[in-house]
């Protein structure tokens, strides 16, 4: 007799993640691979983030932190707050967390029940559908496009019926879309007046073009936020994350993190306090994606394409539709890293009614292997 498998497992995949293993596979046949399929920093931790893991390693044994975190980082990350966005911040509201993934989770648990309807835009980050979905709550989601910034709205959301929740991003991922402060207030203040509870993922904050990024807690105390080391402070492999609760989310999200995780690496954060300090390397991560972004910009006006992608405000991603080549971007896609060596992420990661057509370009990598990867495509689409 065959043994059950739950229903909550069957979510479907990361996308992005099965391309990066067929894009790794071709690597390890000896094939040259471009990586602009994965969210990852290409530079790594910065130096003195290195150093202060490597001092934590040998000051002594490395036991568990306390389940919300080191006092001391969570200290360090509500100073962030006044410094960066002039928003006192009582520590005791900040819980470390194993990732944002992580964050997600305990977010999640702790605001919502089996059943409630939370709402996020399409396209959207993936993993926001299948968490909610393994979660056993209803994903509503919300098709936006040009018209509204690829972001939702509050006349949007009315449209939604009840709603127990709402996901923002901002800047997005895939689109690089931000919100203006009026915009964010606006959405807060729906989500005030409907009892809707608004989750703000603010991971890629720091890495912006035009204008610096709005943080939810500067509309108001209600917002759930969340923000991770892995992008703008480039310590993806670090897997560590934060959370910034309203006061009586903390302790139900303490409960669940002593139970699910007991607490995040000590290790990453003791490392992740100096990271704090490493303001002119990290800006100068984000020197580099603002040149890759107008390569790629550059490329795309070359080849025609320019008048197809979303706006890049932040984060390190183009949102293009390629209709014009393709109604099945995973196949383009594959066909792609086959025929350039570019590995690129299908729109129906991020769409699974809607991304037929498009797909997201990661500019995080070294400026040599996106200025690689533009000639190539560029040569590419060229002859579409």
């Amino acid at each position: 007799m065959a043994l059950k498998i739950a229903d909550r497992g069957r979510v479907p995949p990361f996308i992005v993640m099965d391309v990066l293993r067929e894009a790794n596979a071709r690597a390890a046949a000896g094939h040259g691979v471009l990586h602009l399929e994965v969210g990852q920093p290409g530079a790594g931790a910065p130096a003195g983030v290195i150093a202060a893991a490597q001092r934590a390693m040998t000051a002594g044994p490395l036991g568990y932190s306390e389940a919300l975190g080191v006092p001391a980082l969570r200290r360090r990350i509500a100073r962030h707050y006044a410094e960066a966005y002039g928003v006192e911040l009582d520590p005791q509201r900040v819980v470390v967390t194993p990732g944002s993934s992580g964050a997600f989770i305990l977010a999640f648990l702790a605001a919502f029940e089996a059943g409630d309807r939370v709402a996020l835009a399409a396209p959207g980050y993936p993993a926001y559908r299948n968490i909610l979905s393994a979660l056993g709550l209803e994903v509503v989601e919300v098709p936006v496009g040009p018209a509204e910034r690829f972001q939702p709205t509050p006349e949007l959301l009315r449209a939604c019926g009840r709603l127990d929740g709402v996901i923002v991003a901002s800047p997005s991922n895939p689109t690089g879309t931000m919100l203006d402060r009026p915009a964010l207030e606006a959405l807060a203040r729906y989500c005030s007046e409907a009892g809707v509870r608004l989750i703000s993922d603010e991971i890629y904050h720091g890495i912006t073009y035009d204008a610096p990024a709005v943080s939810a807690l500067e509309t108001g105390d209600e917002a759930i936020v969340v923000n991770s080391f892995s992008k703008y402070y480039a310590m993806t492999g670090w897997r560590l994350g934060w959370l910034v609760l309203p006061p009586e989310l903390v302790r139900p999200v303490e409960c669940l993190a002593q139970n699910l995780f007991i607490a995040a690496s000590t290790l990453s954060q003791e490392a992740a306090l100096a990271a704090f300090d490493c303001g002119d390397e990290l800006e100068g991560h984000v020197q580099v994606y603002a040149r890759n972004r107008a390569r790629l910009l550059a490329m795309l006006r070359d080849v025609g394409l320019d008048g197809d992608v979303a706006p890049p405000d932040g984060a390190f991603y183009l949102y293009l539709d390629v209709g014009r080549f393709t109604n099945d971007s995973p196949q383009l896609c594959r066909r792609l890293l086959q025929e350039t060596g570019v590995a690129l992420t299908p729109g129906l990661d991020f769409d699974p009614a809607r991304g037929h057509r498009p797909l997201r370009i990661s500019f995080a990598a070294s400026e040599a292997d996106v200025a690689e990867a533009a000639d190539r495509l560029a040569a590419w689409f060229g002859k579409g």
